[in-house]
């Protein structure tokens, strides 16, 4: 499955270039769309590593090398920005009751948002900087920024410098890597294979543990059992 997504990430990368980055980093800022991987193939067909894949910009060719990382990593900045900003817009006028009612179709469950509630009361203005460069957290910043009314100017500041820092690192690896891109994405598929284990420990104990809170609310609720 992970593999089958890596695959499908890639090919819209190497077919649509830019365009693709700045839209699938525009859905990260809202909802996990694998951006490590999407910056790092960024910044390896930015490197000239897929000889049949090249940074197109408006139909014109940007040349291999330093530009093309350039274009490349300012694709992902200002595509997460944008769908930062209207991730924010969502949770600024949609509001708690809303997305306590809807926010599944969002990922934002009424714990995720309990969550980051404490998260923003524990680093405060710099919740949104620092929860830019954390892995799986940024994208679980923008939408709780609108409802906790993070101020807009201060938010858009914030969240430029922390997803400059994430686009230019990581497409900066891809471009370092380059050529061996290849032998890096195989050795680095035991990764995937421990998202892919985590992530099913992390389902069986949501499992257990709802069916263990189920069993105490219908104890309670019977108290002659």
């Amino acid at each position: 499955m992970l593999a089958s997504l890596t695959g499908h990430l890639t090919s819209l990368i190497g077919d649509h270039g830019l365009y693709a980055v700045f839209a699938l980093m525009a859905i990260d800022a809202v909802l996990p769309a694998a951006s490590e991987l999407v910056m790092v193939y960024a910044g390896a067909v930015a490197a000239g590593a897929f000889a049949s894949q090249h940074v197109t910009l408006f139909g014109s060719r940007v040349s291999q090398g330093f530009a093309a990382y350039l274009a490349m990593a300012l694709a992902g900045t200002l595509g997460y920005l944008v769908g930062s900003i209207g991730g924010w817009a969502i949770g600024r006028y949609g509001g708690r009751d809303y997305l306590e009612r809807h926010g599944r179709w969002l990922h934002v469950s009424p714990t995720r948002l309990e969550r980051a509630e404490r998260w923003f009361h524990r680093w405060e203005g710099w919740a949104v900087l620092v929860g830019r460069v954390t892995p799986v957290a940024r994208s679980f910043v923008s939408i709780p920024a609108g409802v906790f009314r993070v101020p807009f100017a201060p938010y858009v500041v914030l969240t430029l410098i922390g997803s400059a820092v994430w686009a230019f690192a990581l497409a900066g690896v891809g471009w370092a890597v380059g050529s061996s891109y290849e032998t890096f994405h195989r050795d680095f598929r035991f990764v995937d294979y421990a998202v892919l284990a985590g992530l099913l420990v992390l389902a069986a104990y949501l499992i257990v543990r709802r069916r263990r809170s189920t069993t105490i609310s219908r104890r309670a609720e019977d108290p002659a059992r």
